[in-house]
């Protein structure tokens, strides 16, 4: 006998999500537009590149790096001055850290708040 499928009112839709921000005592607001940021500097391999990337100007992602580098205490970013050589930026261990423990916590929160989701899903579709 086939398996019935999921009833797609009980089930998350794929776009439902759970956004977190989290606030240390130390000051430091860690969210998912800087943990893209950081995202995207280990992908881009330098801020300009990284703020093309997520369609931001240059000086709100450095902002964002600014932020947390000062906030947190550690450098969450190396960077290399431009020239002939050329510059980049470069996350350091305590930047990838951030971004290992911050996804963590998303998927852990989202698994916890799944059931949760789909009661609100079931809710709003209501007549």
């Amino acid at each position: 006998m086939a398996s019935k499928a999921p009833d797609s009112e009980t089930m998350p839709n794929p776009t439902d999500r759970l956004s977190i921000r989290i606030d240390l005592a130390c000051g430091a607001k860690i969210g998912p537009g800087k943990v893209a940021v950081l995202e995207a500097i280990e992908s881009a391999g330098s801020i300009s590149g990284a703020g093309r990337a997520l369609r931001m100007s240059y000086r709100r992602t450095w902002e964002l790096v600014e932020d947390l580098n000062r906030s947190l205490g550690v450098p969450v970013v190396d960077t290399a001055a431009g020239g002939s050589g050329g510059g980049g930026a470069s996350l350091t261990p305590f930047g990838r850290a951030v971004i290992s423990h911050y996804r963590a916590i998303e998927a852990d929160s989202a698994a916890a708040a799944k059931k949760h989701l789909a009661a609100l899903l079931r809710e709003c579709n209501k007549p």
